[in-house]
């Protein structure tokens, strides 16, 4: 490393520890983002606006997630898109205090955070919501809406608003917007098997999974050895052969460190790897009915601006993941059929999670004609 890129590191270092300790502990995340921490004179100047915004605002809303601020060039959840959004759509009567990086925890921990009202709002996966309403737990149901676009058809449907949101609402949520970010896909290790291409090529495979019952349920349907591995000890798994494959999305796969350890990635579309950020609903029924109206602006907003970045993040993280000797397999339309005529939500083995999730039948097929029916919002799909 040069001298001078020494000194440039060590200045930006200046600044952020200088507005850490000052309590401008946002101002310099956003001045960090914004690639302002090499000049003391711009990074001042993003003090004082944060300054300025806290100390004008009648209300303070803290957002925590587990990514860290730049993750949104691969992994689009868009932290500072929304704090921006959510000060000016309410006319600087929220300030937002971002809490990234897993700063105040991450997935169960942040959704008991907000229900508590520790915290205003987080962003976290779908998946963290089913303890509060089953119902959403559908989305990992194969095939149902694994393609982005079913997965937004879905999630801005009334149906799903009349089926699911007063559950969530019950248990002390409001989601403020569902985020985008891609299919999950199956990602082989190196030293593993070649491409996976056909359901046949996971035979004999040890397929990492979550705890989830349908995940485990779906990757034995397509022949795979399903294999639980708890997140945090997931890339050692990888590494050591305990398991051979996984299935986050590709952006999920670089935020985490996963490409120097891959070989081959194939989209079958089957899950989606989704987020969504959630409020404390007594806290934002208690704000004055403006303000509630900037905030679900500021997130409709920030949600089209999700889904605007989707491709450009898949493309960086595919091109970082390339770099490192990984290849990609998209499937032709028959050859996804073949996955989904193996495993896919239509099988009769599907069926007790879809009444136990939906409540009965009939619900799950309002769900299923939501998914189906095209959204106002278009995503592009892997």
């Amino acid at each position: 490393m040069s001298k001078t890129e020494n000194e440039k590191i060590s200045q930006e270092r200046r600044n952020f520890l200088k507005l850490s300790s000052t309590g401008a502990f946002t101002a310099a995340l956003v001045a960090g983002a914004g690639g302002s921490l090499l000049s003391s004179t711009a990074s001042a100047q993003t003090a004082k606006e944060e300054q300025d915004r806290e100390k004008a605002a009648k209300y303070t809303m803290t957002i925590a997630t587990a990514y860290v601020l730049g993750a949104s060039r691969s992994y689009p959840i868009l932290q500072l898109d929304l704090k921006e959004n959510i000060q000016n759509a309410t006319d600087g009567k929220v300030y937002v205090k971002v809490s990234p990086g897993g700063q105040l925890g991450s997935g169960g921990a942040l959704v008991q955070k907000v229900q508590t009202g520790t915290i205003q709002a987080a962003q976290h996966s779908l998946s963290n919501f089913a303890p509060f309403a089953s119902a959403v737990d559908l989305i990992n149901l194969p095939y149902f809406c694994g393609s982005n676009q079913r997965f937004v058809n879905l999630v801005t449907s009334d149906a799903w608003n009349k089926e699911v949101h007063p559950k969530i609402e019950k248990n002390g949520f409001k989601a403020l917007f569902y985020i985008v970010i891609d299919p999950r896909v199956v990602a082989v290790r190196k030293g593993g098997k070649g491409a996976v291409i056909k359901p046949a090529d996971l035979k004999g495979v040890k397929f990492r999974v979550p705890g989830s019952k349908m995940l485990q349920q779906y990757y034995r349907m397509v022949g795979a050895n399903p294999t639980p591995v708890a997140w945090g000890e997931t890339a050692s798994a990888i590494k050591q052969g305990v398991a051979d494959a996984l299935d986050p999305s590709v952006g999920a796969l670089y935020v985490f460190g996963f490409k120097d350890v891959l070989s081959h990635v194939t989209f079958t579309q089957a899950v989606p790897d989704s987020q969504v950020y959630s409020c404390n609903l007594e806290w934002f029924n208690s704000l004055p009915v403006d303000v509630r109206n900037g905030i679900e602006f500021a997130s409709e907003i920030t949600a089209q601006q999700n889904l605007a970045k989707v491709p450009s993040a898949r493309n960086y993280a595919m091109a970082e993941l390339r770099k490192a000797g990984v290849q990609f397999h998209s499937l032709t339309k028959a050859q996804l059929d073949v996955w989904k005529e193996t495993g896919g939500y239509q099988k009769k083995e599907w069926d007790e999670f879809k009444v136990e999730l939906a409540g009965s039948m009939d619900v799950f097929k309002k769900l299923e004609q939501a998914a189906g029916q095209q959204s106002k919002y278009y995503v592009h799909d892997a």
